[in-house]
């Protein structure tokens, strides 16, 4: 027999009676169960009800995603559908869709440097040297096809982003040195460029309007194959998601429950439906003009790619992992130095699909491309829909809502008759905005607040 003061005596008198254990149990397990459901819960909640009581526990301890950023959206589409009452008018949504192809793209290059911890502050100049060589390699005297000329562009940026990158991870650089001087080095180099070649006048190269590249933004599919590009790519988004889910099951795996699945193909269905029925309306006045830009499939496709690698690879993994704590990457064997040249290498590459864009809008590119002004909208665009100065947090859709939202202030002050004076002070609002709302979600995260 244990005597009064025995260990065992200790632990038995502070042992609660069972009937107060039972009763005090359920809920610490229920809590700990919805935080468990709560860090993936579109994988780990059993049903819609619990999916949607573990989005509301992520919000409430700070990790809200996008939702900040689709509130911000839809004030401002009401607060300039209210000011000017054609901003939610069919010629204006689509002209809406083609201003924020550029600064989507741009801030999609940026996720992938702000991802890591780092910054590229080259991507506006690299865009520009990528899209003057696209353009000479077009004219005469070389002529290369289209689809030749766009690659070469293209390789061009992605060295640049290798050798920065290089620089940045074999010396040790800064990325703010490196790429600062890199917004340097290739703005001489894109002047160097239109003085060499003879066709560029006046520091313009213009593009032949009958050329794939120019129509990419000046021309829209046909009704018909909008809705045919919808539907199949409708059906092959939901036979990959049920698939998938069906394949984790399979394998004992948790997957998200059907319901959730469902849900999931009908929001995108309605919002394909939308967009493809708004750019399929008459918007011409003199002329019939209907249809979906062609640079709207293509901003699309470049996010869905962007979006498989960093979710889905192992290259998007170690991109997460060394943003969050490069050490514990390093620890865990990661290659460090290789995943941040790869990292702004897809950055640059990205940056010159954007000089793409870019140059098909204008139907021609000059050295008068202000490259400084762009690396700002590309920073906005991917922190303003959501992505993190501090590394380690970030996707493709981020620069999707955050580009579609910096069109949308242009926009809707270009309507209201505002100069561009007033809309760069609204873009720096809302991008203070955005980066007061990701630190202190931050901290509240951290805190582990309720």
């Amino acid at each position: 027999m244990s005597e009064p003061g025995s260990p065992a005596t200790s632990v038995a008198e502070s042992t609660p009676p069972a009937d107060e254990a039972t009763t005090a149990q359920p809920p610490a397990s229920e809590e700990a169960e919805l935080a468990a459901v709560a860090a993936a819960p579109e994988v780990l909640a059993s049903s819609l009800s619990e999916y949607l009581r573990a989005w509301r526990q992520r919000i409430r301890t700070g990790d809200s995603g996008a939702l900040p950023i689709v509130v911000g959206l839809i004030v401002v589409g009401a607060f300039f559908q209210i000011e000017r009452s054609e901003f939610l008018t069919a010629p204006n949504i689509v002209n809406l869709l083609v201003q924020a192809a550029i600064f989507v793209l741009f801030g999609a290059a940026e996720v992938f440097a702000l991802v890591l911890s780092e910054i590229d502050l080259s991507i506006g100049y690299v865009a520009g040297v990528a899209a003057f060589t696209i353009a000479e390699l077009m004219t005469t005297p070389v002529n290369f096809p289209w689809w030749l000329a766009i690659l070469c562009g293209f390789a061009v940026a992605a060295t640049i982003g290798t050798l920065q990158g290089t620089l940045i991870t074999r010396l040790r650089l800064p990325s703010f040195v490196v790429t600062l001087g890199g917004l340097l080095l290739w703005e001489g180099v894109m002047l160097e460029l239109a003085t060499i070649d003879k066709a560029a006048v006046g520091g313009v190269l213009s593009i032949n309007p009958a050329s794939p590249v120019y129509e990419l933004v000046n021309a829209n599919m046909s009704p018909a194959v909008g809705w045919a590009v919808l539907a199949a790519a409708l059906g092959l988004f939901a036979a990959l998601t049920l698939t998938r889910a069906a394949r984790r099951r399979a394998k004992g795996l948790s997957a998200p429950p059907l319901s959730i699945t469902l849900l999931t193909i009908a929001i995108t269905a309605i919002a394909g439906v939308a967009l493809v029925y708004v750019c399929n309306l008459n918007r011409g006045v003199l002329i019939t003009l209907r249809g979906v830009p062609w640079v709207v499939p293509f901003v699309a496709i470049v996010l869905l790619a962007w979006t498989v690698l960093l979710g889905r690879t192992r290259l998007g993994r170690y991109i997460y992992a060394i943003g969050a704590n490069p050490e514990a990457a390093r620890r865990a064997g990661v290659n460090v130095a290789r995943v941040r040249t790869l990292g702004f290498m897809l950055c640059a590459l990205t940056a010159g699909m954007a000089g793409l864009v870019y140059e098909s809008r204008l139907g021609s590119i000059s050295t008068d491309i202000d490259g400084g002004s762009l690396v700002l909208y590309a920073v906005a665009a991917a922190v303003i829909g959501g992505a993190s100065l501090f590394g380690g947090r970030g996707k493709p859709l981020h620069a999707l809502l955050g580009g579609v939202l910096i069109a949308a202030v242009f926009n809707g002050l270009g309507l209201m008759g505002i100069n561009a004076a007033g809309q760069d002070i609204a873009t720096a609002i809302v991008l203070v905005v955005a980066a007061t709302v990701d630190s202190t979600l931050r901290r509240r995260g951290s805190a582990g607040a309720p």
